[in-house]
């Protein structure tokens, strides 16, 4: 995928890492994370590659399934909903357990600031805001050997829910980052990313949705 050179690094040498607390948010340019300028430009992509591979996996499972007789629409629906709603605990539990780690170590704190950390450090960087079309291809078969090895039939259409969700998180993250909040009710999501971001980074955990925040507890208060 072609990138903006206007998020692009022009220099060579490598942003250093920085621990969470170290961070301080800007608004403009980009981070480099290798100087290897071949993986340094596989750490950008356009938002719409891994969108259109997502969306084209959960097609693709479901008509599959459907059309060879491996589901019924009834199931199919219902397994879709239950693969979403395991997405979004993943979401959950990545974002808060994963890529906010304890940073006690220097590899800890380079793994945490490059897959996540960096983000932080600049979030409006919309070339950062999925993964590269590679990546993307590579997680979307993993998860496909696992949900039919681990479901069997039934795998098709928990996969087709949980990528669909992964590709529904992609779009809301870049949407909030990206473009000004909306003056109605999905201004909501806008400011709840906002506290994690620009508040405390352990609270407001969830981005396409707030339910494991309010299961867990780690909702921002309404005074804050």
């Amino acid at each position: 995928m072609n990138t903006s050179s206007e998020t692009l690094e022009t220099s060579t040498t490598v942003t250093p890492v920085k621990t969470p607390e170290a961070i301080k948010p800007k608004h403009k340019g980009s981070a480099r994370l290798f100087e290897n300028p071949v993986l340094e430009r596989l750490t950008h992509t356009h938002i719409a590659g891994p969108l259109s591979i997502f969306f084209a996996v959960a097609g693709v499972s479901l008509y599959y399934s459907l059309s060879e007789g491996l589901l019924t629409g009834l199931s199919a629906f219902g397994l879709f909903l239950g693969g979403w709603l395991l997405f979004t605990l993943a979401e959950y539990l990545m974002h808060r357990f994963v890529y906010h780690m304890s940073t006690n170590t220097p590899r800890k704190a380079k793994f945490q600031y490059t897959m996540h950390g960096v983000h932080h450090e600049f979030p409006k960087d919309k070339t950062r805001l999925a993964m590269p079309p590679i990546l993307t291809v590579f997680v979307a078969s993993l998860l496909f050997f696992i949900f039919r090895f681990t479901f069997g039939n039934a795998g098709y259409g928990v996969l087709a829910g949980f990528v669909f969700g992964y590709a529904l998180y992609l779009f809301v993250h870049y949407a909030i980052h990206v473009y000004s909040p909306p003056k109605n009710f999905l201004k909501f999501w806008w400011h709840h990313h906002a506290q994690h971001h620009y508040r405390q980074d352990e609270i407001a955990f969830g981005v396409s949705t707030t339910l494991w925040d309010h299961i867990v507890g780690t909702m921002p208060k309404k005074s804050a």
